[in-house]
């Protein structure tokens, strides 16, 4: 075993004792490093996630993803000690909706039923009245009353995605993912006649373009899922290439290939505030106790409720 491996290897065994100590359970998302993911007790998209925070009974919750997960998970969990590995992981998409201006946007058009992607701070979805994510926006937007007029935030992809197969006319806030922004739909067919046989996965925050010449939109879930089950041996993935690790893990048979952004020698297919989640942050923050997620009394108190109604609607709709 090299010097590097060893160092690994001993912190990851550090990590394993820090959490049996602490009583804690580690949730990872999809897109964060292999390594993460591989340590984490649960794995899975937003939705998982926040299901999962729900039924364990682990006094500390360590969430290794981006701020708002931390948030979401203190909301469902206010009595838990929630532990993020670095409290500058943020989230482009969250940024692109500050609360103030979602509030004033919401006045404007009034009567509308508010639907916020998970992707928010958690003032945002105190202003909302259900949360959605990739994997259930459709079915939930779906479910509301025909006549029913709707603001979707933040993201103008996701919107304009579910827009178009709801038949639902939405008021969509123009904010979007910087990862998902970046694949380029040139490229991205230059790399279907390389391989003529693999299948397209994107994901629905990535532009109309990438979507529309997509085999399969989904969430990330979603997505390794129909990678599981496909008989195809080849596939193109057009979205954080964090999840790229878990298909291959699942599938070690298959061949993915992660969608090509804009800019060529560019790393912008990987969500650098994901990546902030390291081993040694892990270790520091299970040993330290912090940083701790606290979400405002009142503040936590309206936001849990779009959450809830969320979690309700997905279960009663059986996804």
């Amino acid at each position: 075993m090299d010097v590097e491996n060893s160092r690994t290897a001993a912190l990851v065994e550090e990590i394993r004792e820090l959490k049996k100590k602490r009583g804690a359970a580690i949730l990872a998302h999809y897109y964060t490093l292999g390594e993460i993911q591989d340590l984490a007790d649960v794995t899975g998209d937003s939705l998982a996630l926040a299901r999962k925070a729900q039924t364990l009974d682990n006094p500390v919750i360590v969430v290794c993803g981006v701020h708002f997960m931390g948030e979401t998970a203190k909301i469902l969990c206010p009595d838990k000690t929630v532990l993020v590995p670095d409290e500058t992981a943020g989230c482009s998409l969250a940024d692109s909706c500050p609360a103030e201006e979602f509030e004033e946007f919401i006045k404007a058009h009034p009567g509308h039923t508010v639907v916020s992607y998970v992707n928010t701070s958690a003032a945002v979805k105190a202003l909302t009245d259900v949360v959605v994510t990739s994997s259930n926006a459709r079915q939930i937007v779906d479910a509301l009353p025909k006549d029913e007029k709707i603001i979707f935030g933040p993201d103008r992809n996701l919107g304009s995605y579910i827009s178009s197969v709801t038949g639902r006319g939405m008021v969509i806030w123009d904010g979007a993912c910087h990862v998902h922004e970046q694949f380029s739909l040139e490229k991205l067919l230059e790399l279907k006649k390389e391989h003529p046989r693999a299948e397209v996965l994107a994901h629905p925050e990535c532009k109309k373009p990438v979507v529309l010449v997509a085999d399969v939109v989904g969430s990330t879930a979603a997505l390794l899922k129909h990678a599981i089950e496909s008989p195809c041996r080849e596939f193109i993935v057009a979205t954080e290439s964090g999840i790229l690790h878990k298909m291959r893990q699942a599938c070690p048979d298959k061949h993915f290939i992660p969608a090509p952004p804009e800019e060529a020698g560019c790393a912008c297919n990987n969500c650098s505030y994901m990546k902030l989640n390291t081993l040694e942050k892990l270790r520091d923050c299970l040993r330290d106790m912090k940083p701790q997620i606290e979400v405002d009394p009142e503040t936590a108190a309206r936001a849990v409720k779009p959450i809830e109604r969320m979690l309700e609607m997905s279960a009663r709709l059986g996804l």
